[in-house]
């Protein structure tokens, strides 16, 4: 089942997640709505505080990245993951750009400044632990939906001053005058009389 995308300016965005445990309630079939939430919206990610639930649960699927980035394309291929309960280890390596964007925040993509290495600890949808080094789009990917259950979102990594420029845009997707081609979720939409 697909499930709305919350929008920017929605608490759930903004509160750092809570661990769930195996016994958390439809956990299967919640992981099964958010790959095919995250695919009819085209993502390569998506964070359970993007669909409303402030737990720390994110999915990914690199894949389409893998068409364009020729020497990631093995990992890429390949990366389709589910991430519970993650802790970032380490993160390391000189920063670098790339343009971002958040199906929380659509139509705005900005390069955002991440480091290229990281180590994550997380248990997957069999609550398995696991640890792996990540670099490139697979590290920036995970960095990112990683903020998402931190309560951070990419435009939080901005200047000032692109901030500041960004505003009238970001009021406007938190008031739901915007047109998305998925279904999603307005803190501030005014009702339809």
């Amino acid at each position: 089942m697909k499930l709305p995308i919350v929008a920017y300016g929605d608490p759930v965005l903004r509160k750092v997640a809570d661990e769930i445990d195996e016994d958390y309630p439809n956990l299967k079939q919640l992981i099964a709505d958010m790959f095919e939430t995250m695919y009819a919206a085209s993502g390569v990610g998506l964070a359970a505080p993007q669909v409303g639930l402030p737990i720390r649960l994110f999915v990914i699927d690199a894949t389409p990245f893998a068409e364009d980035i020729e020497e990631e394309k093995e990992v890429l291929t390949a990366f389709k993951k589910v991430f519970i309960n993650p802790i970032m280890v380490e993160e390391s390596g000189e920063k670098w750009a790339f343009n971002e964007g958040c199906l929380s925040i659509p139509d705005i993509n900005e390069d955002v400044l991440r480091h290229p290495n990281i180590k994550i600890n997380y248990l997957d949808e069999n609550f398995e632990e696991h640890e792996i080094d990540l670099s490139g789009l697979a590290a920036r990917v995970v960095q990112h939906e990683y903020d998402h259950i931190e309560g951070k979102l990419f435009t939080d990594k901005l200047s000032t001053l692109k901030k500041t420029m960004l505003k009238g845009k970001l009021d406007t997707i938190s008031k739901g005058m915007i047109r998305v081609g998925y279904k999603m979720k307005f803190p501030f939409q005014k009702k339809k009389r």
